[in-house]
């Protein structure tokens, strides 16, 4: 297993993090069987865990805090909070009512004095940056985390709160968790460089696009929509919809590079996520211990420059096979009053 520094935290993670997501009754809701997952990817090297407090609703943060008993002081462990859990109002967001109730279930399902980083999981439009880096920034001083982050903040707003905690004199965001794969290059584009300009850590989730690069889907083949991912959102797998259809279009061009090269399909998407100069960790999100094997196999690959050519030439850097954000639009495209001035203005011109 290789480690990088985590930005300039000067914390040392692994370039493989273990993603919680499927812990629980949304994909593995055998408990034991998780905490089994998790001690083998501890066992291989990984010492760096990522969950959130959305995740089953609490559950996969309850699952790693059982199963991190005894190994908490070696691993690097990381939440996140914004969506909404439970039920009644003020229960979502990046308020500052909001992150110091929700930090304080966090630890107390993870079982935990302490959180390594603790990420804002979704920019908040209805919050001021500054209402949220300054409850972050107490945290810290308190004790309860020792550094935070965004995750899925466009550019232009990870530049905002850069600037916000350098005119404030607050605390910033170190780190940032966006999607990244082959099939979703966008970041490239500018969250990657403006990570680097600032000195930020970067852990992709989705490397594998959302399951399109397991090998699982493949044209012209039917496959087990019953388990996994496609549970979550079925739309996301219509094999009629022209954006699947691309997609297809290049796993198949993809498998031929790996065969090519002697791997596995999931084993190139994670190398050529880790690849980039501007990638800290990679999130790996197994549901059962054939898919930890299975992805850790591939642990120790490294592209040569010739293979990352012909992904470049299959997709281009910098684009997107399909948006790996749509389901969670912006306000500023969601919102039609956002978008348009209100008829009587228009009129007066």
């Amino acid at each position: 297993m290789r480690y990088r520094v985590l930005g300039g935290t000067g914390i040392e993670v692994s370039v493989h993090c273990l993603g919680t997501m499927m812990f629980g009754a949304i994909g593995n809701p055998d408990h034991e069987d998780c905490a089994r997952i998790i001690h083998t990817a501890l066992d291989q090297g990984i010492n760096f865990v990522d969950t959130a407090d959305m995740y089953g609703a609490g559950e996969s943060e309850e699952i790693v805090g059982k199963a991190l008993r005894g190994t908490r002081d070696d691993v690097v462990l990381a939440t996140k909070v914004h969506f909404q859990m439970g039920e009644g109002r003020n229960r979502s967001g990046n308020s500052r009512r909001w992150i110091v109730k929700a930090v304080e279930e966090s630890l107390n399902r993870l079982q935990t004095d302490w959180i390594d980083l603790y990420q804002v999981h979704r920019p908040d439009p209805a919050t001021d940056l500054e209402e949220t880096l300054g409850a972050l920034t107490d945290l810290v001083r308190q004790g309860k985390i020792r550094a935070f982050g965004c995750s899925t903040f466009p550019a232009e707003e990870i530049v905002e709160a850069q600037f916000v905690a350098e005119r404030r004199a607050l605390g910033r965001f170190r780190t940032e968790q966006p999607p990244y794969s082959i099939l979703s290059r966008g970041i490239e584009a500018s969250v990657l460089p403006v990570c680097r300009r600032y000195g930020m850590g970067v852990l992709v989730w989705s490397p594998l696009a959302f399951g399109f690069l397991t090998g699982r889907y493949r044209k012209g083949q039917q496959a087990d929509l019953s388990v996994g991912r496609p549970t979550i959102r079925p739309e996301r797998f219509d094999p009629l919809l022209p954006e699947n259809v691309a997609k297809l279009d290049v796993v198949e061009q993809l498998v031929e590079v790996a065969d090519d090269i002697g791997c596995s399909l999931p084993e190139l998407a994670i190398a050529f996520a880790v690849a980039h100069p501007g990638v800290t960790s990679a999130i790996i999100g197994p549901r059962t211990m054939e898919q930890l094997e299975g992805l850790l196999k591939g642990a120790s690959l490294i592209l040569d420059d010739a293979t990352l050519d012909r992904i470049d030439a299959i997709v281009p850097p910098g684009t997107d096979v399909y948006r790996p954000n749509s389901p969670f639009p912006t306000a500023s495209l969601a919102e039609v009053a956002q978008r348009r001035r209100p008829l009587a203005e228009r009129a007066a011109g």
